[in-house]
């Protein structure tokens, strides 16, 4: 192959999203489970085979390509981190995902790619968590349902142009209401 078409076929597939900076399937077996473990909030999560995202979805490689897991999970410890009290930890494990959209192919076979976002499409993620105090002692612990069944109607809290910001908003909703005092009040 020239080094001409060579170029020509990575560019093609960075752009149609077979290719990507993290490595790209979340299934794969060497894919992480967990964030790398800093601070007072350790996220890990179950097998992404088995999230509704992935399980439900008519166009399951799309559902796990790229990093979004990584990101959400991401957002969730530094949004937690700011609610804790300090000297306290936070232990999540996500058991289940559903962002907001669905892939919709039956619209047209050049939509397959392409995750159209209707009322009817909440997002949604199960969460286990246990809080632990300076002792070790269990504070906190549960499992929790979220969603935001009107996640289209808010006002943007976080950036519009995120393609995670559903989910984002849906986890800055939960933390306000699971951890109620944050660091700075208490």
């Amino acid at each position: 192959m020239s080094p001409r078409l060579a170029s020509l076929f990575f560019a093609l597939a960075l752009a149609t999203g077979t290719a990507s900076a993290t490595g790209g399937d979340m299934l794969a077996a060497n894919a992480p489970r967990a964030l790398p473990a800093s601070g007072p909030v350790n996220v890990a999560w179950s097998d992404p085979s088995r999230f509704g995202d992935i399980r439900t979805s008519s166009n399951r490689s799309a559902s796990t390509r790229g990093d979004w897991l990584v990101q959400l999970a991401s957002y969730m410890r530094k949004q937690a981190a700011k609610r804790l009290t300090p000297g306290n930890r936070l232990e999540l494990t996500i058991l289940d995902i559903q962002r907001a959209g669905r892939y919709e192919p039956w619209a047209s076979p050049a939509g397959q790619d392409i995750r159209v976002i209707r009322e009817n499409y909440p997002p949604m993620m199960v969460v286990q968590f246990r809080e632990l105090d300076a002792s070790g002692t269990v504070v906190a612990e549960g499992e929790r349902r979220i969603t935001d069944p009107a996640f289209l109607l808010h006002a943007g809290s976080v950036n519009d142009s995120d393609p995670l910001r559903y989910e984002k908003r849906m986890i800055d909703s939960w933390l306000q209401r699971e951890f109620p005092e944050s660091v700075s009040a208490r």
